[in-house]
């Protein structure tokens, strides 16, 4: 019998209050909206739901609050069999908070409150060592401190376990914790930010990426949208183009392309194949609203690779 991918997750869990708009504001103005909804997200969580619909059997460590959204987040993580045993429940701090707009065309803006995700500390790394351990692949954002990343970055390096390091949302990062990462996965804005390289077209994505493999990375992969991945290493660097589907919302695409990343990785998949597969779930993902609610079953994202075409929402 085939061994089930096993992928610890350590991050952020949040509630996001979602609102459908016509169009992003601008700044100081105001747009009437339409729908509201409340649904799971925090990048760790969206990782960890990711990864396990695409197969992985997943432990997620964070930390939320004594509260309403802390206990719904934490009966959603059961609803995907995530271990939970190192998810804290912070009495002094309120689960976190994101407010997404989102425009007719897909695209969003997100403003986060962290509340408990910002106490997530060393210490729980340290309480969490043997779950992390066991991992065959570590997931990592940067909605924590920076402090908490480098803790758990020490801990994959002691288990030999390797990381894939998301560095989201965009925050500047020590290169001696970007060489840390097995593989690096940013986006265009914070491939931008990591290097100065302005990034415009996929030759600057390329720019961007051999810079990153400069500092010592060993895998880069730049998530561009529907302009695909930028997919480099010391020996090979070329674009992976992106599965055309029309958006609704692209809100946590990047997450899910991680989680479903990790589970194919996991599975000793070659690094194209599994980018791939990341790219077909992400590509299902931003057909469908919400953050964890848009991350697709193992079914779905095959069914996507082999044929081309996305299977309609039951």
């Amino acid at each position: 019998m085939k061994r089930i991918p096993r992928i610890a997750v350590v991050g952020s869990s949040n509630t996001d209050i979602i609102l459908r708009v016509r169009r992003l504001p601008r700044p100081g103005e105001t747009v009437l909206g339409g729908a509201l909804s409340i649904v799971a997200g925090g990048k760790g969580a969206n990782q960890a739901v990711a990864a396990a619909r695409a197969g992985g059997q997943v432990a997620l460590v964070a930390r939320v609050g004594c509260d309403s959204f802390g206990r719904a987040a934490l009966a959603g993580f059961r609803r995907d069999r995530i271990e939970a045993r190192r998810i804290a429940r912070d009495r002094a701090q309120p689960s976190g908070v994101a407010l997404i707009c989102v425009a007719a065309d897909g695209q969003n803006s997100i403003a986060v409150a962290p509340g408990a995700n910002a106490c997530l500390s060393p210490a729980d790394i340290r309480r969490a060592r043997a779950q992390l351990a066991r991992a065959d692949w570590i997931l990592l954002q940067l909605e924590i401190p920076t402090e908490t990343v480098a803790a758990a970055l020490e801990a994959a390096a002691a288990a030999r376990v390797p990381v894939i390091l998301n560095p989201a949302p965009a925050s500047p990062l020590a290169p001696v914790l970007l060489r840390q990462a097995a593989v690096l996965t940013p986006n265009e804005t914070e491939a931008e930010l990591l290097t100065g390289v302005r990034i415009r077209s996929e030759s600057d994505a390329s720019r961007a990426g051999r810079a990153l493999l400069d500092l010592g990375v060993p895998v880069v992969l730049i998530t561009m949208g529907t302009r695909g991945v930028w997919v480099g290493t010391r020996q090979m660097q070329q674009q992976a183009p992106a599965f055309r589907v029309r958006p609704v919302d692209t809100t946590a695409a990047g997450d899910v392309f991680n989680g479903a990343l990790a589970v194919a990785l996991a599975e000793g998949r070659p690094l194209l194949d599994a980018v791939r597969f990341a790219q077909a779930a992400a590509a299902i993902s931003v057909t469908r609203p919400g953050a964890q609610p848009s991350a697709p079953r193992r079914r779905e994202i095959v069914r996507l690779e082999r044929t081309g075409q996305i299977q309609p929402a039951r």
